[in-house]
């Protein structure tokens, strides 16, 4: 966090970025998070909070991307929606 943070341009800001790409069509995706720099006046420089946004890329608009923003769920939503999904996971662990 440090690191990145010591690094950053002006008027940047940190967010945690979800990239999701590949052929998911044939169930062929790579999900990586990160916690990066992006400049503070982009799309997603600009949410505050909890809110959360989705930029979908896709071959039809180029890169135009569709946006959706909404209420983020926060901190407790949140951490029981991941517990949720662990437990739904580890049904799934041999």
């Amino acid at each position: 966090f440090q690191k990145i943070k010591d690094n950053q341009k002006q008027g940047h800001v940190l967010r945690y970025v979800g990239d999701l790409s590949g052929d998911l069509s044939k169930d062929k995706g790579h999900l990586e998070v990160k916690l990066v720099s992006i400049p503070g006046d982009s799309t997603l420089g600009q949410i505050k909070g909890s809110d959360a946004i989705f930029e979908i890329f896709t071959e039809s608009y180029g890169e135009q991307p569709i946006v959706i923003q909404g209420a983020g769920a926060g901190a407790q939503v949140t951490a029981r929606g991941v517990f949720g999904d662990i437990l739904r996971l580890s049904k799934h662990i041999n």
